[in-house]
């Protein structure tokens, strides 16, 4: 029998989290200009799954940049509910990124010295309300590895070290730029559990770029980006469950 899915939620039915207008990012070495956005329009909607699909190059990395106040937009508006993020000023960016999002990237960024606990830890103790580092690693799967230093643990163990020490302070948004890009199929299936776990029962409005096709099949929703642009939006139907990827 196959293993139950996750129905999808309509994106109708839900309030934007965030919402970008017209982004364009260019880039510009003497008189080369390299166009990274091209007018981009993209909502992400509260508790929604989206993944963003494309190839290198395509602007994936560029916009979730952007929409983490992590870089400006050449032109374009950036909506963080009612707040206008274009045109903020570093400090106003800086409090956005510390109270509202949380980042994954393809490389887990642990420090060496510290334990899994004191790596999340890092987080809670400049975040207004947290969560503890205990349960954070719990909602990961790693209550039993709360002492151990990243150099005991497997590539797939930091990375949801990573993902707790990002949802820890309880963000609005989860941004994962390649969380498995480093990580074998069976490893990096434990990653997405740990992902979509935290959409599921946090409802954390979550954003995830890949190259993976496959990935695509847990989401509510699929971007595909090429050139810069937004080439196709789908809902899914229903969501595959994590566990039931291979690639």
């Amino acid at each position: 029998m196959p293993a139950p899915r996750t129905s999808a939620i309509p994106t109708l039915e839900r309030t934007p989290t965030l919402q970008a207008r017209g982004l364009t990012k260019v880039y510009r070495t003497g008189e080369v200009e390299v166009w990274a956005l091209r007018g981009v329009d993209l909502e992400l909607h509260e508790s929604e799954l989206v993944v963003l699909l494309g190839p290198s190059g395509s602007g994936k990395s560029t916009l979730l940049n952007i929409m983490g106040g992590l870089d400006r937009p050449t032109d374009g508006e950036v909506m963080f509910r009612d707040h206008l993020l274009s045109g903020a000023d570093q400090a106003a960016l800086t409090r956005y990124r510390r109270d509202h999002v949380g980042f994954v990237f393809q490389f887990y960024n642990l420090i060496p010295s510290l334990t899994a606990r004191e790596n999340v830890a890092l987080v809670t103790e400049i975040s207004v309300a947290p969560m503890a580092p205990e349960e954070a690693l719990g909602l990961v799967g790693l209550t039993n590895r709360l002492d151990h230093f990243p150099a005991q643990l497997s590539g797939g163990e930091q990375q949801r070290v990573a993902i707790a020490r990002a949802i820890a302070k309880k963000p609005d948004l989860l941004l994962c730029d390649e969380p498995t890009g480093a990580l074998d199929s069976e490893t990096g299936v434990l990653v997405l559990e740990a992902i979509e776990r935290i959409n599921r029962e946090l409802g954390t409005t979550t954003a995830l770029i890949t190259h993976n096709r496959t990935i695509a099949d847990m989401s509510d929703r699929v971007v595909k980006l090429a050139d810069g642009r937004i080439a196709e939006t789908r809902e899914n139907a229903e969501r595959r469950a994590a566990r039931e990827l291979v690639w």
